[in-house]
């Protein structure tokens, strides 16, 4: 297992609790820190079969072994956003996907994305108009670096710096090809994320070892169990 920081993404008193066991910390702060006002209008702790989990793949997609892919096969509410192009994605059309599978949701939607599909979220979020419960973000790209590759993925930028609508959690790694970790933080912060080191975790995808990803697993549980109903 490897070590967490939940990181305070307040930038001008930052600080860091190492937790051991992922189970162990805490994140009930979730609703004060990102709903806000908004906690009064909740009502009753979320369970996977309140929500429609989405699946949102980045780059390539995720594949057989990918631990979105070991999700979605053991979540009963969960599914895909499928994309027409994987490999040449535009940023339009990303975009679209995503928001249509949230507006078509019959239950409160929680977003499970990886890597670009963290940005497709991000950027869809104007054009939804169904409820999100909430958000875990693993690994999110640099999409602002010029020296990111391929180089088109530059076109899905920039982040907005809004504090995004619902609960969230961003998790990062400290030698993430695609995105230096203070960016990553930066990031978090903006958006009023709970910010998750991972230590020195890669692109967390299969090919960094994150197949099966259990102390991932225990986070987004914890997380699922912090949520309420809008």
């Amino acid at each position: 297992m490897f070590p967490l920081q939940i990181v305070d993404c307040d930038r001008s008193h930052k600080r860091a609790r190492t937790e051991q066991v992922v189970h162990n910390f805490d994140l009930s702060d979730i609703g004060d820190r990102v709903a806000g006002e908004k906690a009064a209008r909740y009502i009753r702790v979320m369970k996977v079969k309140d929500a429609d989990i989405l699946i949102v793949p980045g780059y390539t997609n995720s594949g057989p072994e990918h631990w979105q892919t070991r999700w979605q096969s053991k979540l009963s509410t969960a599914r895909r956003v499928e994309q027409a192009e994987w490999t040449k994605p535009v940023r339009e059309d990303w975009t679209a996907s995503v928001a249509n599978a949230v507006n078509e949701a019959e239950r409160p939607v929680v977003l499970v994305a990886h890597s670009l599909g963290v940005t497709a979220a991000v950027q869809a979020i104007p054009q939804f108009r169904k409820p999100v419960a909430g958000a875990f973000f693993v690994a999110p790209p640099d999409v602002s670096n010029p020296e990111i590759r391929p180089r088109h993925l530059m076109t899905f930028g920039p982040y907005s710096r809004d504090p995004l609508p619902f609960p969230s959690i961003v998790i990062a790694s400290r030698n993430d090809p695609f995105c230096a970790f203070e960016v990553a933080e930066d990031i978090a912060a903006a958006w009023g994320s709970l910010f998750i080191d991972a230590g020195e975790a890669g692109h967390l995808n299969h090919d960094a070892g994150f197949g099966p990803w259990p102390e991932g697993s225990m986070t987004f549980a914890k997380f699922l169990t912090e949520l309420k109903q809008p």
